[in-house]
């Protein structure tokens, strides 16, 4: 697992390994792993569920402080809460960087300095979530599905 982990940045030590997993809500996935850092991780991470796959995606990609982070549907896998838990604990990352993220829940954008909407590969809007909600109805319509289906938290 560490030898994956630390894929991108060779000299990380586990400290920042661990710094890097708190943030990707991924200690948890570590520490209880017979073995932790030292855990045999089988080709694909077979031996890991697709939320903790996905944790530990994020865990590699922090480690080693990248400029750019894109989130390409990375929460996907993971409920509501630990979602949140992410995007607080990465925000306040001390080291800046920009972040990409795409997704399709509007809780896990609703916070960006600004957002896209696409729909069928068309820009349609572009905003802040509240600029959006009142002007993109594509965006309010997802968002209010999201929402009163009880799927989102505000």
């Amino acid at each position: 697992l560490r030898e994956n982990l630390n894929w991108r940045d060779e000299s990380a030590t586990d400290t920042d390994i661990m710094i890097a997993a708190a943030a990707a809500q991924a200690t948890d996935v570590i520490t209880r792993k017979e073995g932790g850092l030292d855990a045999k991780c089988e080709q694909y991470g077979r031996n890991f569920s697709g939320g903790q796959r996905q944790r530990l995606a994020i865990t590699r990609a922090l480690v080693g402080s990248p400029e750019i982070l894109i989130f390409d549907d990375s929460s996907s896998a993971l409920d509501y809460a630990t979602d949140a838990a992410l995007r607080d604990a990465v925000a306040g990352l001390s080291q800046r960087h920009t972040t990409f993220i795409v997704s399709q829940r509007t809780s896990s954008i609703m916070h960006a300095d600004k957002i896209l909407v696409l729909e069928d590969g068309v820009l349609i809007g572009v905003g802040k979530h509240d600029e959006l909600y009142e002007s993109c109805s594509s965006y309010r319509e997802i968002h209010d599905l999201q929402f009163k289906s009880g799927k989102g938290e505000e």
